[in-house]
């Protein structure tokens, strides 16, 4: 055999990886875990190894050789100390069950970070928010919706805007604290006179725009130095209906933005231009630069309902705008959701594509703007029913789901789409996926008819927090893993769709969002609850759950 031959490596396939197109799973190795990986290589294919590989056997040493032997052992002693502390790290893990096929990576990346999920605890005093009311009649009142503010998502101070049915704004402090420390102070904004239904940051966290009942958007300025009279800013008209949703653009900071309301269209802001006028409340009114109509219905006209002479006929419900999402994907579209079915819309907002209908002597409509995008099918109407729900609430992927939009239908499921396209990849005859859809996440008591219960991705991308109807609980799914599942063809056999189950609120749990390191949660009893992995709490719990359940609520499993 020739030295060339030895040096060269052997190109032999001598893995059990299964030869399947798998997109890679889990975590980029680090550059720190590939520097160590890559000297060990050196150390094991270096010219020593190949010295003592082709070393004469019989050959006798003179001692001569004693502080190079003991070198090598203060050598191979460090290589092992390296190799023991990659064997127990994360990315060591990743790889080694990457080497194991299909079903090893299932097992390994599904134990580990389902084992974060469990040890969510949630402390009964000191995570536990009220939301006073400005009624005297009244203590507490509801909480419509809550939003992080984009510094909590990157780890800075944890600020949640929480919005209530009386249409105040409370700016909650959700940072964490001692049992016996108090509630750090809040600032409390009045915006509306009506309900409040959705609430964003700006990206640079400097205003807040608030969606209400009374048919219009308000923009909050947050800053320290402004008086609390002169913290109304803009006031935005153009809706016919209640605003159901609003939505930052991030390639604007604080100057563009679009709302969704009740009566089914979506009007688009730009706060720099526009006709404004002075209003009673301190800000200015402008109307929007865009505005597109019915943007969920079908260009087909639809047939009048007919009823007996005299019989009250129940008109056709409205198309209600429910959520509005920009995605990574398409820097200048819209994805929009409707209350009517679990078909997506993606609106480009800088040139509208509009649909001529042809005219007739008979006809007389005029054109109409046109999505960029439509899902194709319907994913609501593929378990056993030809009903189709509606969407609450969207969700964008980000990190190991990016690409992915998730949202969350009336149907008690969470369905995934593709973007930019908006294909439903959920939702597919159970004969072609086996017993379960890897795309479609569920639980049994899990019930989200109602249009109050939310959606939340995590920052990370790796989880989706889902709200309940009913009993106070609130789920989470670990959809990295289940999508490494769909794609490894690993589905249904351990336990992808069954999510970690949070109770500890009653009535409906609906609103919620979060931030670096913890869950925020909304519910009718007018408390909002904060969730944080913590491992010691979360075993004490489980070890001693009647004396824990006074001060803790903590995170439960089926698998």
């Amino acid at each position: 055999m020739s030295t060339n031959s030895l040096s060269e490596p052997q190109l032999l396939d001598r893995t059990n990886i299964s030869h399947v197109l798998v997109a890679p799973t889990g975590l980029l190795t680090p550059p720190s875990e590939r520097k160590r990986v890559r000297v060990r290589q050196l150390e094991f294919d270096g010219p020593d190894k190949k010295r003592l590989k082709l070393e004469p056997l019989g050959k006798e040493n003179d001692g001569s050789d004693s502080d190079s032997e003991s070198s090598d052992d203060e050598v191979d002693s460090a290589t092992r100390q390296r190799r023991r502390d990659h064997q127990y790290s994360v990315y060591a893990s990743r790889n080694h069950s990457m080497l194991g096929g299909s079903s090893r990576t299932a097992r390994h990346l599904y134990g580990y970070t389902k084992s974060i999920l469990r040890s969510f605890v949630s402390s009964n005093k000191a995570d536990v928010y009220k939301c006073q009311s400005i009624d005297e009649r009244t203590f507490i009142t509801l909480p419509y919706a809550c939003s992080y503010s984009h510094g909590a998502k990157r780890g800075g101070a944890p600020h949640l805007a929480v919005a209530t049915e009386q249409g105040t704004v409370h700016i909650l402090d959700t940072s964490k604290r001692r049992d016996w420390d108090v509630e750090p102070q809040r600032l409390t904004v009045q915006s509306h006179e009506n309900g409040i239904f959705d609430v964003r940051w700006s990206p640079s966290d400097r205003l807040l725009a608030t969606a209400s009942g009374d048919h219009s958007i308000h923009i909050t300025s947050l800053s320290s130095s402004a008086y609390s009279e002169d913290r109304m800013l803009h006031v935005l008209r153009g809706h016919e209906g209640t605003v159901k949703c609003v939505a930052w653009d991030p390639s604007h900071d604080g100057d563009v933005l679009c709302s969704g309301g009740r009566e089914g269209s979506i009007c688009l802001w730009d706060l720099r231009v526009g006709e404004a006028r002075h209003n009673a409340e301190g800000g200015s009114t402008l109307a929007p630069v865009l505005s597109v109509p019915k943007a969920h219905e079908s260009e087909l006209k639809a047939p009048k309902p007919k009823g007996r002479r005299g019989k009250i006929v129940v008109a056709a419900p409205l198309k209600s705008i429910t959520h509005l999402l920009y995605t990574d994907s398409h820097p200048y579209g819209i994805v929009s959701s409707s209350s009517s079915d679990g078909i997506l819309h993606l609106w480009d907002v800088r040139l509208p594509t509009v649909s001529t209908p042809k005219r007739s002597a008979r006809s007389s409509r005029t054109a109409r703007t046109k999505p960029l995008f439509t899902s194709s099918c319907d994913p609501t109407t593929s378990s056993g029913t030809r009903r189709a729900r509606g969407i609450t609430t969207l969700a964008a992927g980000s990190g190991p789901t990016a690409g992915l939009v998730y949202a969350l239908g009336t149907d008690s499921r969470v369905h995934t789409y593709s973007a930019p396209w908006l294909e439903p990849l959920s939702g597919y005859p159970a004969a072609e996926l086996g017993a379960h859809d890897p795309h479609a996440h569920a639980h049994a008591n899990m019930l989200t008819n109602s249009f109050y219960v939310r959606l939340a991705a995590s920052p990370c991308g790796r989880w989706l927090a889902g709200g309940n109807a009913l009993d106070g609980r609130a789920y989470l799914f670990d959809i990295a893993s289940a999508a490494s599942a769909a794609k490894a063809r690993d589905v249904g056999r351990f336990g992808w769709g069954a999510p970690v189950e949070l109770q500890g609120q009653t009535g409906e749990v609906g609103a919620m969002d979060w931030a670096d390191g913890m869950l925020a949660t909304c519910a009718d009893d007018g408390t909002v609850r904060v969730w944080r992995p913590d491992v010691d709490v979360a075993k004490r719990c489980a070890d001693d759950p009647e004396e824990m359940k006074w001060e803790w609520s903590w995170a439960q499993s089926d698998a």
